[in-house]
């Protein structure tokens, strides 16, 4: 079947509601939170998907959800299916490696976005103003960069469309000042460790996005979505970085380079992924996952 067909649907349960990447089940009390081989770019759902994306990425988000759990507490409840709710034993096979058990959690409208290296979005608007996010930096910083110290640069969350860079007045005015710097400090923290294992693996964290949402049970704050995972973050091969040129990323960027290229106009349907393509993308989400947890992933 083509992967990015692939849907969980799992009958006893209420429908989910679908992202372009996961699906959710609301379960009462819990959320069962579901990984697809989908895959999207410029805000489209491209076929086919890359079979084993959603086990790739739940399962790295995993190992840092564990890592990173004295530093933040997070929505996790069972990541193994046999810890699931009776109800759903009869897919456990089906959910392995792809599916978490959640807890329920009001989402923070606001991506909480980290960047230590200017590239991307930062590097567009440092070139016209000098500043990210209205944040002032040096002058004659170049592209990839390392910036002096690392930044806490948030972003709308878009339901549809692009999400946009926004200052940390604007954080403080929606969330309040004390929620604002709680979600500043944690990223940069998150950020800190993220990027300290990532250099032991010879990787740089060139930036990165958290979500947070308040438990709806206890009001505590918790770290909810994916974390550091390739589609997330920006990774580079500490050998390629030299300021001036953005190295090659382990995300879905050789995806975007081929769209780019392919003349398609980003708004009719996207053409449809060559298996070189496919097969490309799977090898840096696979390489990616070993670089950074040292093992192989579960397919």
């Amino acid at each position: 079947m083509d992967p990015v067909l692939w849907q969980s649907e799992l009958p006893g349960l209420p429908p989910p509601r679908r992202g372009k990447v996961r699906d959710v089940y609301d379960l009462g009390d819990a959320l069962l939170i579901v990984a697809s081989d989908r895959l999207s770019a410029y805000d489209h759902v491209l076929r086919p998907g890359i079979p084993g994306k959603g086990k790739i990425l739940n399962q790295l988000s995993n190992f840092w959800f564990l890592r990173l759990s004295a530093l933040v507490p997070n929505h996790l409840l069972a990541t193994d299916p046999a810890d699931f709710p009776a109800a759903l034993a009869p897919y456990k096979d089906r959910l392995r490696g792809r599916a978490v058990l959640a807890r329920k959690a009001r989402v923070v409208p606001f991506e909480c976005v980290a960047r230590g290296f200017l590239a991307g979005s930062g590097y567009r608007e440092y070139a016209k103003t000098g500043t990210v996010c209205g944040i002032p930096l040096p002058p004659g910083l170049e592209r990839a960069s390392q910036l002096p110290a690392p930044i806490f640069t948030p972003a709308t969350k878009a339901e549809e469309g692009h999400d946009e860079n926004v200052s940390f007045a604007t954080v403080e005015r929606a969330a309040g000042p004390e929620l604002a710097a709680t979600l500043r400090d944690r990223t940069l923290a998150l950020y800190q460790a993220g990027a300290g294992h990532a250099t032991s693996r010879n990787l740089i964290l060139a930036d990165t996005k958290f979500e947070f949402g308040h438990a709806l049970d206890t009001q505590e704050l918790l770290l909810i979505d994916e974390v550091l995972t390739p589609d997330s973050s920006r990774y580079w091969d500490i050998a390629q970085w030299l300021p001036g040129e953005e190295p090659a990323s382990f995300d879905k960027q050789f995806v975007r380079n081929w769209l780019d290229e392919s003349g398609w106009d980003k708004e009719s349907p996207p053409p449809e992924l060559p298996a070189d393509v496919v097969q490309g993308t799977l090898d840096r989400y696979v390489e990616a996952f070993r670089r950074i947890t040292g093992g192989e992933p579960d397919l």
